[in-house]
C-alpha cells in the first residue's frame, strides 16, 4: 500500500544530515540533570538525552572532563550547564539545583549516574575509603533526589533514574564497599518510588552489568594483570562481551521519557545476561 499526503511526520534533511521536528522527540524541551555526567554512562546518556531535545546541566568532579562534554554537546546543538561538584558534598547539590531552576525553571529528569569504587575486603576496606565509596554512590543519590523533589512536586512529574549494579543482586568479592552502596541505592529507589508516585513522580534503577567505562577500567587496573579480571568478567556474561554505555543510556531515555509513565519502583536489568546465567 502507498503512502499518500501527511499520514507521517517530515523529515527534514539538510547538508546529508536528518533532522527531526520536535514532536518526534521524546524529550523535547526537557530538563535533566545527570551527575557523573561527564564520563562514562552518564556522558552517554547526556548525549542521548540532547539528540531528544533535552536542556542538560551535567555534574561532575572531573572539571576539565566536565568542560569537554559541555564543548562536545554544544557542538551538537544541545543547552548545557555544568557544575564541577562533589555529588557527596553536603549543601552541593542544593546549591547546583537552585541554579538550573533559576534558569529553566524545572527539573524534569534526574539521572544519578555518578559512583566511586576502591576495591577491598570488609577486612581490608578502611572506614576513609568506606565513606569515600557510600559518599558518592548513596549519599550523592540521596542528595540529589532531595534537591530536586521539591520543584518536581511542584511541576506534579518528574522521572528519578538511579544506577545501581547488578552486583547489589549477584554479590562479589573485593568489592565490599561499592557493592554495599549499589544495594543500598535499590532499597531508596523503592522508598521514593512508593513515597512519591501519587505526586507525578516515577523512580527507577538501572543495573548495568559490566560496562566500559573508565570506572570499570580502574576497578581492572587494581589487579597485578588487568587482562585477568577483564577476562573472567567478560566469561561471566552469557552474551560474551562487555556493556557499552550507550546500551545503559537506551534504557535511561526509556525511564527518562513517556514510553515509562506506567513504571515505577522497577529495576531494569542491562548485564547481557550475567543474573539470568
Amino acid at each position: 500500500m502507498g503512502v499518500r499526503g501527511n499520514s507521517f511526520p517530515r523529515i527534514f534533511a539538510f547538508m546529508g544530515l536528518l533532522f527531526f521536528p520536535e514532536s518526534l522527540m521524546k524529550l523535547s524541551n526537557r530538563v535533566a540533570v545527570i551527575t557523573g555526567g561527564a564520563s562514562g554512562i552518564g556522558l552517554a546518556s547526556a548525549h542521548l538525552f540532547a539528540r531528544e531535545g533535552a536542556r542538560l546541566a551535567l555534574v561532575d568532579r572531573d572539571a576539565a572532563a566536565l568542560e569537554a562534554a559541555s564543548a562536545a554537546l554544544s557542538a551538537e546543538g544541545a543547552e548545557v550547564m555544568v557544575f564541577a561538584s562533589d555529588v557527596g558534598a553536603p549543601g552541593a547539590a542544593e546549591a547546583d539545583a537552585a541554579a538550573v531552576l533559576a534558569r529553566w525553571g524545572r527539573v524534569d529528569v534526574l539521572m544519578t549516574a555518578a559512583g566511586f569504587s576502591t576495591g577491598g575486603t570488609v577486612l581490608t576496606t578502611t572506614p576513609e575509603d568506606w565513606d569515600a565509596v557510600l559518599r558518592a554512590n548513596l549519599s550523592g543519590t540521596w542528595l540529589w533526589a532531595r534537591a530536586v523533589l521539591p520543584a518536581m512536586r511542584a511541576q506534579g512529574s518528574g522521572s528519578i533514574i538511579t544506577v545501581s549494579s547488578q552486583l547489589a543482586r549477584a554479590g562479589g568479592r573485593g568489592n565490599s564497599a561499592y557493592i554495599a552502596a549499589k544495594g543500598a541505592i535499590l532499597s531508596l529507589t523503592r522508598s521514593m518510588a512508593l513515597e512519591f508516585a501519587a505526586e507525578g513522580i516515577r523512580v527507577n534503577a538501572i543495573l548495568p552489568g559490566a560496562i566500559e567505562t573508565p570506572l570499570l577500567a580502574r576497578s581492572f587496573a587494581r589487579h597485578a594483570d588487568p587482562a585477568v579480571p577483564r577476562a573472567a568478567s567478560i566469561a561471566r556474561h552469557p552474551m560474551g562481551r562487555l556493556g557499552r554505555p550507550e546500551e545503559v543510556a537506551e534504557a535511561a531515555l526509556f525511564l527518562a521519557s513517556d514510553a515509562s509513565s506506567f513504571t515505577t519502583g522497577s529495576e531494569i536489568l542491562v548485564d547481557g545476561g550475567w543474573l539470568a546465567g
